[in-house]
């Protein structure tokens, strides 16, 4: 498949049936001109952002008072005020279902099926928003679960919405003091977990990392046990305050929810930041930020309708999971999954996508390469003809993943490759169903996002590396950080670097196509002789190697300069001899430059990475140049540190 060419295009059927196309027709009759192309709907998006975001509003069908004004102060950031005068509820927004069809389909790894309907989906979530009321509830205070991925949760965090208290989760297999490090900042009312959970064929009982933690959050009023390893009954009754969940909810007669109208700003979610410098900034998102940026996203970019079933391999401690559930407010079908996806082989998600249905299978960069990897070739042994579109990401996709997936997966698919963060809780760029897939490249700034390419002086970039920017106000930007009453450490996060300007920490460049390429995180960007180069540029050739089944790159000080230091997890039989080394650093000179071939390589047999599955350079880099990583329970594997400390080939 030559470069030249797309490695897919989309149906002349495909583009006029995509959501988008049908938007921007109406886009055009508000612009009073024709937008030919995607590039003249983003540029239009930006322009007039009041009229963009009313047309998002309308065509998604926000339940709510939309207020008459859309965008006040739009010059600011932040500061800048959108729908201020409007008022709506975020869990009314994704209960718009009815009837028996399904809303919700589970699947633990522990082969436990479930399924809801969006009744029986609705009567669960009355009576948990009766319990959370009993329980003294009220619009403001904080729900926390440390939960696996399953029905109870979405459940709860719709029962804690539809009442306007702030929903915050994390995953079971956090450390008790990472548990603390989040929830214990933002003092929570109600406390849910599991009695235990499924991972890579063993269940992990959580009844005394659960009591730890109660023990040490006061403010909790009442602990809820769900039941999925079979014992919550015995694990609430050992627990103060706790009771089982199941217990709990059947104490109360399902109804119709009701829903309390906030304002657009109101809180809705607390995410964590998961990097390793310190403990985690509490991120505060808008209901109707969120809303609306999650709708335009569904609806506009991944091209969702009802009745569509919607997966993304996520725990509930990473920002996609939080993605996923809004999937309810385009009436999809929602496909969870808890557990290992490799649990008992790599095809346990594509089972689930024949046996579902699944019209979009999203997953991340790593899952991909994993599954290259392991030689397996879905095309041959799975159906796969209702997937749609499979979306990346977590981290870039390499090159040579975007062609496995069209060689090995599914010729005609959407191959959607998005990024953007917890900080936004969605997407700078991410997949437009309308354009062609390129390799190695995802398709455009997201709509109504100005999202630009600046040099270190602060001037656009058409062409060449630097940092990605967004230049105005969105409404998915948080609200601002928990406990930072002046804003000052939120202001530093996002805007020292470049006054009024988002600046994301991600090291970008533009595409000849008008798609971006993302070369990873700015702040893990090496500098050798003060050249700035992107780790994941190292990634896409080094793991091309049979013989090399991840990376982690960093930049190490020495002799007044920074060396490229490449650590590599080998398969399984290989030694990293001299022959290796060399074929490792020819590949780099050859498929990258010279400049990025390392100075060292060493073999090491885990990579540190954290909950939500990314490779934690600048942990390492720490380590390596002995200061203390602060906050070790963000990350899944901690012990993998110690590999990287006092190596001798690093002294020299």
């Amino acid at each position: 498949m030559s470069a030249a060419e797309p490695l897919w295009k989309p149906s002349d059927n495909r583009r006029n049936e995509a959501p988008i196309s049908a938007f921007a027709k109406r886009a055009e009759t508000l612009a009073g001109r024709e937008l030919p192309d995607y590039r003249a709907l983003h540029a239009w998006s930006i322009d007039d952002r009041e009229a963009f975001w009313s047309l998002v509003w309308d065509f998604c069908g926000v339940v709510g008072e939309k207020g008459e004004r859309i965008l006040v102060d739009g010059d600011r950031m932040p500061g800048a005020s959108f729908f201020p005068d409007a008022r709506l509820n975020f869990a009314e927004n994704l209960l718009r279902g009815t009837g028996s069809g399904d809303a919700v389909v589970f699947r633990g790894e522990d082969k436990v099926e479930r399924r809801l309907s969006w009744d029986e989906l609705h009567a669960t979530v009355s009576r948990l928003q009766q319990l959370f009321r009993a329980k003294g509830v009220k619009a403001g205070d904080r729900v926390a679960a440390m939960m696996p991925n399953m029905p109870e949760t979405l459940a709860a965090m719709l029962a804690a919405t539809s009442l306007g208290a702030v929903w915050s989760s994390c995953s079971p297999d956090f450390g008790v003091q990472g548990v603390l490090d989040r929830f214990g900042q933002i003092e929570p009312t109600i406390f849910i977990a599991p009695d235990g959970y499924w991972y890579g064929g063993k269940s992990f009982d959580v009844s005394e990392k659960t009591a730890a933690v109660l023990d040490k959050l006061p403010s909790v009023k009442q602990a809820l046990i769900v039941d999925y390893l079979g014992h919550a009954g015995e694990t609430a009754s050992k627990i103060e305050k706790a009771e089982a969940f199941n217990e709990a909810v059947a104490a109360y007669e399902a109804g119709d929810p009701v829903f309390e109208r906030l304002p657009f700003s109101h809180p809705l979610y607390i995410l964590f930041s998961s990097g390793t410098t310190g403990i985690p900034k509490c991120i505060v998102h808008s209901a109707g930020g969120t809303l609306l940026q999650h709708a335009k996203e569904h609806r506009l970019h991944a091209g969702l309708k009802p009745g569509d079933r919607l997966f993304y391999f996520t725990t509930c401690g990473w920002m996609m999971w939080n993605w996923l559930m809004s999937g309810l407010a385009c009436e999809a079908t929602l496909l969870l999954y808890d557990g290992s996806p490799f649990h008992p082989d790599g095809n346990v998600l594509f089972d689930y996508a024949d046996a579902e249905g699944m019209t979009y299978f999203g997953t991340s960069a790593k899952f991909i390469d994993a599954v290259r990897k392991a030689e397996l070739k879905p095309m041959e042994s799975h159906d796969l003809s209702t997937v749609e579109t499979i979306s990346s990401t977590g981290s870039p996709l390499a090159p040579e993943n975007f062609a496995f997936v069209y060689e090995d997966i599914k010729t005609d698919v959407h191959l959607a490759s998005i990024s953007g963060g917890t900080d936004i809780v969605s997407c700078f760029v991410l997949g437009v169903p309308t354009l062609p897939v390129w390799v190695g490249e995802i398709q455009a700034a997201g709509l109504g996002m100005a999202v630009e390419v600046w040099d270190d002086a602060g001037r656009p970039l058409a062409e060449g590396k630097g940092e990605l920017v967004c230049t105005r106000a969105f409404p998915a930007m948080p609200i601002g950080f928990w406990n930072d009453a002046e804003g000052e450490r939120y202001h530093a996060a996002y805007f020292d670097r470049f006054d009024n300007v988002w600046c994301h920490g991600d090291f970008a460049e533009w595409t000849e196509h008008g798609g971006i390429v993302i070369h990873g995180r700015s702040d893990a960007t090496l500098n050798p002789g003060g050249v700035r180069i992107g780790t994941a540029e190292i990634y896409n050739q080094v793991e091309q190697l049979p013989e090399i089944l991840e990376a982690i790159c960093i930049g190490q000080e020495w002799e007044d300069d920074v060396r490229v230091v490449l650590f590599v997890r080998l398969a399984e039989g290989v030694v990293l001899d001299a022959a290796l080394e060399k074929t490792i650093r020819s590949k780099i000179r050859t498929g990258a430059s010279p400049r990025h071939v390392p100075a060292r390589i060493v073999a090491v047999s885990d990579i540190p990475r954290t909950k939500s599955g990314k490779i934690t350079e600048l942990a390492v880099r720490d380590i390596v140049h002995g200061r203390a990583v602060k906050n070790k329970e963000a990350l899944a594997n901690p012990e993998a540190l110690e590999l990287y400390r006092d190596i001798p080939a690093l002294k020299n």
